[in-house]
């Protein structure tokens, strides 16, 4: 893809001249010189100054050798994630993400993705929110995956949705045969209520204080897996999104009943990596992955 003018002039630099380029690049003296001198016939100006048989470069030459090896990063940065798509080379990957999309979303995904790239090693940290951020700014993470994660100009944002809250019931329940229900209408039963420390109470606690609701939950937890086992059981209703209950409602163990009040917000999800850092291939192809799998479900839940 590239001139070998770029690998001839890099050569000479770094060798500190014609003949030993060569000689590494196992060419002819004459080809390496003419190449340069037909790029410095191109440019129009001299790129090395000749001095007694040495070659130095010209003001010219240092910003064009500038360019050379940039060039050449960005093409070896290529083929190394050309050549973990094609699975030539091993990788790893680690994504920072909390405790209930650990259990509901990411398990297909990461099965998913083993089975595309089975040489690609991913490594799957559950965090609370503020420790994601962290874990992506310093590095310590390639991706990070949550709710309503702060829009700060360290991050880019690959993928983004916007999740409805609903009323999480056992099959069966008075609430399960219905298209819809309000926050009032749930009040007739326990509540299950995410603990105050999670995103998602702050939004219905909102939601409770316009509709002038007192809420006595009968359980409060940081746990999503408690609360939708704590439905199966019959000790309440809950409220979450529907990535949370995936897998239960795909099997029949629980029901989504989407909430209908008015201004009730809804859970933003985002996927973010480091601005500033390039994603290395591994990483590059799980964020599509994610991203991708994001889309699929937002769609069906449309």
């Amino acid at each position: 893809m590239h001139a070998r003018v770029l690998r001839y002039l890099d050569e000479v630099v770094t060798r500190g001249s014609i003949r030993q380029a060569a000689q590494h690049l196992h060419v002819a003296p004459s080809a390496i010189n003419r190449q340069i001198l037909d790029l410095e016939t191109e440019l129009g100006a001299p790129i090395f100054e000749r001095i007694n048989k040495r070659l130095r470069l010209t003001p010219l030459g240092e910003m064009v050798l500038a360019h050379v090896r940039h060039t050449l990063r960005e093409h070896a940065l290529l083929r190394s994630r050309i050549e973990a798509v094609k699975g030539v080379r091993q990788g790893e990957v680690t994504v920072v993400t909390t405790a209930g999309l650990a259990g509901s979303l990411m398990p297909a995904l990461v099965h998913e993705f083993r089975q595309q790239y089975p040489g690609i090693l991913v490594r799957l940290v559950d965090l609370p929110v503020a420790e994601i951020v962290s874990a992506v700014e310093r590095g310590d993470a390639d991706l990070g995956l949550g709710y309503e994660l702060p829009d700060m100009a360290a991050f880019s944002t690959l993928a983004s949705n916007d999740w409805h809250i609903g009323a999480v019931v056992a099959p069966g329940h008075a609430l399960a045969g219905q298209p819809s229900t309000l926050l009032s209408e749930c009040l007739a039963y326990p509540l299950i209520l995410p603990a105050p420390s999670m995103s998602i109470r702050a939004i219905l606690d909102e939601a409770f204080a316009r509709a002038m609701i007192d809420v006595s939950p009968v359980t409060e937890t940081t746990s999503t897996s408690l609360m939708r086992r704590l439905v199966m059981l019959g000790t309440g209703i809950a409220f979450l999104n529907p990535l949370d209950v995936l897998e239960e409602r795909a099997r029949g163990a629980l029901v989504w009943v989407p909430l209908r009040d008015g201004r009730l917000p809804c859970q933003t999800l985002r996927l973010v990596a480091r601005a500033r850092n390039p994603l290395s291939a591994a990483a590059a192809l799980m964020a599509d992955r994610i991203g991708a799998g994001l889309a699929a479900l937002f769609a069906g839940a449309r």
